[in-house]
């Protein structure tokens, strides 16, 4: 299968620059061919495809105006065409939203390079128009004998480069073992196993709270446009930046633990869109990090050959007796604890793991 590996760089000023050229010029491209294909739509009541939009941008190099699009690889500036092409054609699957324009302050900057645009020779990689490799922090090696097929340059918002590599790679599934596993995931334990064990929530932004709020705050008092406030906006930049890393590491850890130690893994379908709106509970699920856990175990358990079952979002975990299958008529938020009528006590996660442990054995 493909697996994209991560890693920071450091560009000399003179890559830097060239790849800051290039960001611009991808933005500008998908801004165009965005517009051009809007305006056939609304005016003359035709769709573009994308050899009309890569014959468009033919013609923005040769005029006045656009001439500098020559000036950077024209590998990222025809990606972003077939960038273009898939958010359509994923609109038109009524899979995602109609394509918005890409912004320089909002937008992730990016430029994806297929093997045209790239050297790669005893393990350094040179991208077109550049004379040197990059300066890459191998954190971790690249699978033996693999060759990138696509490599994609982003800086983050806090000023931090990074390059992925695209491989092929062979991954062999763990072996099988007989213990599966119910998690519930909640706010004050991050997850509840239906072994009872407990695995605490980190909290990363509210530990980060007091440092992130003093940083907004001299944002918030720097004159816009000037240099001190982008100073001061890398420094709020730099804050969530470590909020994320160390919230991505622990979930890494929890989810890499749970796919290695159990066969069958049962969760809950919780609709985080939902939770988010509730101004009380926003600030406490994004920091969870829900959305991201529920998507690493599942391409954790397709890579190692796991089961992940997903119980449906009204199944009543919180409010079903384990012991004896009662269902309660209603479980209030405030109740952690409570006694059914067979004389089992519950805890109220404890028993909303097993319960999704049995639905989730029952189904696979």
């Amino acid at each position: 299968m493909k697996r994209a590996y991560k890693y920071r760089f450091h560009p000399t000023p003179e890559q830097a620059a060239e790849l800051v050229r290039t960001f611009g010029c991808v933005r500008l491209v998908y801004n165009k061919a965005l517009e051009e294909r809007t305006r056939a739509y609304t005016v003359e009541g035709r769709g573009v495809s994308y050899a009309e939009s890569s014959a468009a941008l033919t013609a923005w190099k040769k005029t006045p105006e656009l001439a500098f699009l020559r000036e950077v690889s024209s590998v990222p500036l025809q990606q972003t065409l077939r960038h273009l092409q898939a958010a359509f054609a994923n609109f038109f699957a009524r899979r995602a939203k109609y394509p918005t324009f890409k912004s320089r302050k909002r937008s992730r900057a990016s430029a994806e390079y297929t093997r045209s645009g790239f050297r790669w020779r005893d393990g350094r990689l040179t991208l077109a128009k550049m004379g040197a490799p990059l300066d890459i922090v191998w954190s971790r090696p690249l699978p033996e004998g693999a060759v990138p097929s696509t490599v994609t340059i982003s800086r983050d918002p806090a000023g931090r480069w990074f390059v992925s590599l695209l491989v092929e790679e062979k991954i062999a599934p763990l072996p099988p073992v007989e213990r599966s596993i119910g998690v519930d995931a909640g706010l004050t334990a991050l997850l509840t196993l239906s072994s009872g064990e407990q695995i605490a929530n980190p909290r990363h932004e509210r530990r980060e709270r007091r440092r992130l709020a003093r940083a907004q705050r001299a944002l918030a008092r720097k004159e816009k446009g000037s240099k001190n406030r982008a100073k001061a906006r890398l420094r709020v930049a730099k804050v969530y930046a470590r909020i994320a890393d160390r919230r991505r590491d622990h979930l890494h850890k929890v989810t890499t633990r749970l796919v290695r130690d159990n066969q069958v893994i049962a969760v809950e379908d919780l609709s985080v869109r939902n939770l988010v709106r509730n101004r009380r509970l926003a600030r406490a699920v994004s920091d969870a990090g829900w959305r991201e856990l529920r998507r690493m175990l599942e391409y954790k358990a397709t890579w190692y050959g796991r089961t992940l079952v997903v119980a449906d979002r009204w199944f009543p975990s919180s409010k079903l007796c384990s012991a004896c299958g009662t269902l309660r008529n209603d479980l209030p938020l405030s109740v952690r604890a409570w006694a059914c009528a067979c004389g089992t006590v519950h805890d109220r996660e404890v028993n909303a793991a097993r319960n999704l442990l049995a639905a989730g054995l029952a189904e696979s």
